[in-house]
């Protein structure tokens, strides 16, 4: 009943702010409001959904692969709940208040690589394409919805278990975009698949999304780091969708203890009270890296007696009868190539 009750309240609050956002895409798309063409190889990682999609390892994903095959990578983002303005550089005195706290983890993890964050991603680009020492390839994290910036290759993704073709504007669901606004993918990842997902699934997903010819369509799979948790842990989280590492942790052991928090929450001394009280009761904590950017802004690492364990993650993307890896170093390399050419040319 109350759910049904909610529906009716909630539709029409997402069909206003579906229209919004359609007058939105309008204008950029008849080119009322102004768009900026960067001048160096830009790969857009975002989704149409609020959250919990796999951005950040799907970043991690591509620095790793840009960088085996030589090329420097920038990424650039917004810093999501950081409590600065403007452009920021991760630098060694960086932190979750400074840059937020997935561009803290992405710079603790590639301490070569240019992190940088600023509400306007056309500043931020601008500024870096003047550098000296300027990245070969730029990744904007979570810039789907930046209509600002014309990207060169734009990867979208989408949870397996919560297509976007099955979803719903927010608040009626969890879309925070219009869905036929996925027909301008280059590559559409279909990420958090199950081990056990078969080619008729993936048949299945196929049919469902009905993407246009030109684009490519892969399935990515979540890998949690082999590290041992003794005894029965607590598992603190502050992400989106913990569900998964959920059953990851509660797969090693069943008894873990929960202790969940909103995305992006910053711990407060309540909160540590609580989690310290909580940790008493079991034999370590374990939380994530993103989690983890947050946890060192406060004390709770020198007053806690228990282990602390980081739970590391990765992706890895199912090798289809095309392969993602080339998809991406194809596109990097001929941008690289068109944009030497056009220097040429100028002088």
């Amino acid at each position: 009943m109350k759910q049904t009750i909610w529906r009716k309240l909630a539709a029409p609050l997402a069909a206003l702010y579906g229209g919004i956002v359609a007058i939105r895409h309008l204008l950029y798309d008849e080119h009322v409001l102004p768009t900026y063409t960067p001048h160096i190889p830009t790969i857009c990682v975002g989704n149409l959904a609020v959250g919990g999609t796999g951005k950040t390892p799907m970043v991690e994903y591509l620095i790793r692969l840009l960088q085996e095959h030589g090329y420097s990578v920038g990424v650039l983002s917004r810093g999501y709940k950081r409590r600065t303005k403007g452009l920021r550089f991760a630098t060694g005195n960086a932190t979750a208040d400074t840059i937020g706290d997935e561009a803290m983890q992405i710079h603790r993890k590639f301490p070569d690589v240019l992190v940088a964050v600023c509400e306007s991603r056309i500043k931020g680009i601008k500024i870096i394409q003047k550098m000296h020492k300027r990245p070969d390839v730029i990744i904007l994290d979570d810039a789907y919805q930046h209509r600002a910036i014309n990207c060169g290759l734009t990867i979208l993704l989408t949870a397996f278990d919560n297509l976007y073709v099955s979803d719903h504007l927010m608040p009626l669901g969890t879309l925070r975009d219009i869905p036929y606004r996925a027909t301008k993918a280059n590559i559409v990842v279909v990420s958090k698949c199950p081990e056990s997902l078969q080619p008729i699934d993936k048949r299945v997903v196929d049919n469902s999304l009905k993407l246009a010819t030109f684009q490519r369509l892969y399935f990515s799979r979540v890998h949690y780091g082999d590290v041992s948790i003794p005894g029965v842990p607590l598992l603190l989280t502050g992400i989106a969708q913990p569900e998964y590492i959920i059953r990851h942790v509660q797969g090693i052991q069943p008894q873990a203890e929960l202790l969940t928090f909103p995305d992006h929450h910053r711990f407060s001394p309540l909160d540590v009270k609580n989690i310290l009280q909580r940790a008493e009761r079991c034999d370590c904590i374990v939380t994530t890296e993103k989690d983890m950017q947050r946890i060192l802004q406060t004390d709770l690492l020198e007053r806690c007696s228990k282990p602390v364990i980081v739970l590391p993650i990765h992706i890895s993307v199912d090798k289809e009868d095309h392969s993602f890896d080339e998809d991406v170093l194809a596109y990097v390399r001929e941008s690289i190539h068109k944009f030497q050419e056009s220097q040429t040319v100028t002088i």
